[in-house]
């Protein structure tokens, strides 16, 4: 078991499988071009593997804002459902701590002086998730369609 960050047009597209269990509109044919653009603002993508097989998945990008300083925002965060599901009956791995866990060493690492994300509020699992990982709840996020 290895956490890294993809960097090779082969380590992103391994990620592919994970990720668009999180983002469905995400098209297996242009997922590498996608992060490639974004890693142009500073989208970097980290994904734990086991076996030779990406198990969990972030995207995550470093900001400085007035409000927090320099932090570390988690863009997407997910772990295989398939895994989810067998932790359920065997909880001897925790991919997402895991990678949550490595995500705020590199945040230390790099200076930041906060993690964040945004999920929605729908997704209560993940919320109870976070909860247990002593994030706190610090704000409402609003957004409008243009």
């Amino acid at each position: 078991m290895s956490i890294q960050l993809g960097e090779s047009d082969f380590q992103i597209l391994k990620c592919f499988p994970v990720m668009s269990q999180l983002r469905l509109h995400l098209e297996q044919a242009k997922f590498i071009e996608q992060v490639r653009y974004q890693m142009k603002e500073g989208y970097q993508l980290a994904f734990l593997e086991v076996e030779e097989q990406a198990v969990a998945v972030a995207g995550f990008r470093i900001y400085t804002c007035l409000a927090l300083g320099k932090f570390l925002y988690i863009d997407d965060l997910v772990v295989d459902e398939l895994k989810r599901c067998l932790r359920r009956a065997t909880p001897t791995h925790s991919y997402g701590k895991q990678l949550l866990q490595w995500l705020i060493e590199y945040a230390r690492n790099h200076g930041c002086e906060h993690l964040s994300l945004d999920s929605g509020v729908q997704r209560f699992a993940a919320h109870r998730f976070y909860l247990m990982q002593r994030m706190n709840i610090t704000s409402h996020h609003f957004s409008i369609e243009l």
